[in-house]
């Protein structure tokens, strides 16, 4: 059972009190949060690596061969009900209680889940996709903020690492589950598995949720909604506020584009045949590309940054912690930003690797001292309210990302639109037919689908999947129309924090 609260620390952000600081000063009721965390994750990021290649992948068996505008519309708005809500759902937490919240969220997402599972349609998944995500915003400010009431200004930069530690195993998890769920090769019922398998893993917090100590919020539980709606809105307006929350959005912005736009990119345009050598040839873990080659699901290439993360960020965390704030932060950023541009620029699965560990160095400096900066600024009674903030550079950057990212890779990016593209610019299948640019009729200006035309192009010029996609690779230079434009954006975020960084010396309600 866990201890009860020490009702005599301070409740607003984390407490002041100092004490120990390592592993050993952290109790029950925080491994209980961050238990409660990791099933939520593992859910989460069971679907979230391959959902790209499920809504838009041409070739994908099961998949709903949607295009990549419909991609950037879900991921838009999953991105505000996930990440924007919060800025209510934070303050309701306060008032209402944060346990009541994450017994709301649980259902909203099993509810979500099972869905996408149901309703294999563009509409079915994304309304799932929707209540999800509603249940999402719900769920993060409460359980951070049941965290933060359980840390001090000594253990926090190491508490909050643990907590992001804790994300990465479940996400970590979940990269490699999904290939099981999907089958090899995937089929439409392994999808429907994959989607069932979420919302039970989901369901197992309900266990959880039995141990979970109320803490004080130290907000009003008499304010009507009304009433909490404007003071969250009016909090929001905070000049400096909202300064860090519009620079930390072009972060994310950058961000989020390995999670969202890379794992497309992968399928389509890294080799990782070398890699899949040294791996069992037999396992759920190769399988064969359009190509023909072998080669590495791509969710367990980009389960290298969830796995250094497990290995690495708790002492990354604690060395972290002698650092100001917004410094870690900053550099964080610029190793971020060094990580997309190694991983983006080429089509070899070893290199993309070593990008891939660069960003997540860079990550580990950075996602976690988000949190902890506005726990630390956090005025008395407001915690969740400002936890719930935390989640706006990450819902904007995400939907505004995913938007610009959409018509950037259907236009210059997507193997198959490029296809499309040489086939009407340079064979003679195009000859005669005038095309205005609009890649959303290349279908009927060429009379080949998007998902034949890799095929047929390889049918017509009478080259392999390997000599057809280094053809366009080298005529279209996809790495370059994708990748340089969202590092640029990394780059402004970087000189931006760093300005703030030195202005915010000024203000000691700000300065962390």
């Amino acid at each position: 059972m866990a201890a009860p609260l020490n009702t005599n620390s301070p409740t607003s952000g984390t407490s002041t009190a100092t004490g120990p600081s390592g592993l050993s000063s952290f109790d029950a009721r925080f491994w209980i949060c961050n238990t409660i965390e990791m099933w939520e994750r593992l859910a989460y990021y069971t679907l979230r690596p391959v959902a790209p290649i499920y809504i838009m992948q041409a070739t994908e068996p099961g998949g709903l061969h949607l295009t990549a505008a419909h991609k950037g519309s879900i991921y838009l708005w999953w991105a505000v009900f996930q990440s924007i809500f919060p800025i209510v759902t934070g303050g309701f937490a306060d008032r209402y209680g944060y346990k009541n919240m994450l017994a709301l969220s649980i259902v909203l997402n099993i509810i979500g889940y099972v869905l996408m599972g149901l309703y294999p349609t563009y509409e079915g998944f994304f309304a799932g996709v929707l209540v999800m995500a509603f249940g999402t915003a719900f769920f993060k400010p409460s359980i951070q903020a049941t965290l933060s009431a359980n840390l001090t200004k000594s253990n926090s930069s190491l508490g909050w690492g643990v907590f992001y530690w804790v994300v990465n195993v479940g996400s970590t998890i979940g990269h490699y589950i999904s290939p099981v769920l999907l089958g090899n090769p995937h089929t439409a019922q392994g999808w429907q598995t994959l989607f069932f398998a979420c919302a039970g893993f989901t369901a197992m917090n309900f266990i959880l949720l039995f141990f979970v100590v109320e803490p004080p919020s130290g907000a009003s539980k008499t304010e009507s909604p009304f009433a909490l709606l404007g003071r969250t809105l009016t909090n929001i307006v905070e000049p400096r506020l909202l300064a860090w929350i519009l620079i930390m959005s072009c972060f994310w912005m950058m961000m989020y584009q390995l999670w969202d736009t890379q794992p497309n990119f992968i399928e389509d345009w890294v080799d990782s045949s070398a890699i899949a050598a040294y791996l069992p040839q037999d396992s759920h873990y190769v399988e064969v590309g359009d190509r023909g080659l072998k080669r590495v699901p791509q969710q367990i290439l980009i389960s290298l940054n969830a796995l250094m993360i497990v290995f690495l960020v708790v002492p990354v965390s604690a060395l972290a912690g002698r650092m100001r704030t917004l410094s870690a932060m900053f550099w964080g950023m610029l190793g971020a930003t060094a990580g997309v541009l190694v991983a983006g620029l080429t089509g070899n699965g070893w290199i993309l690797l070593a990008g891939v560990m660069l960003f997540s160095l860079g990550e580990m400096l950075t996602g976690p001292k988000k949190s902890e900066y506005l726990s630390l600024i956090a005025p008395a009674g407001k915690r969740g309210l400002y936890l719930g903030y935390v989640n706006i550079p990450t819902g904007l950057g995400q939907g505004i990302g995913n938007k610009i990212s959409a018509y950037v890779y259907d236009n210059f990016g997507e193997k198959a639109r490029l296809a499309q593209k040489y086939l009407l610019e340079h064979t003679p299948l195009g000859e005669g037919k005038n095309w205005d640019g609009d890649v959303g009729k290349l279908d009927a200006t060429l009379g080949v689908s998007r998902t034949e035309a890799f095929a047929k192009l390889q049918e017509v010029l009478g080259k392999n999947g390997v000599e057809v996609t280094q053809l366009l690779w080298d005529t279209y230079d996809p790495h370059l129309h994708v990748w340089l434009p969202f590092a640029a954006i990394g780059v402004v975020a970087a000189v931006a924090l760093y300005i703030y960084g030195k202005m915010a010396q000024r203000w000691a309600d700000m300065n962390a």
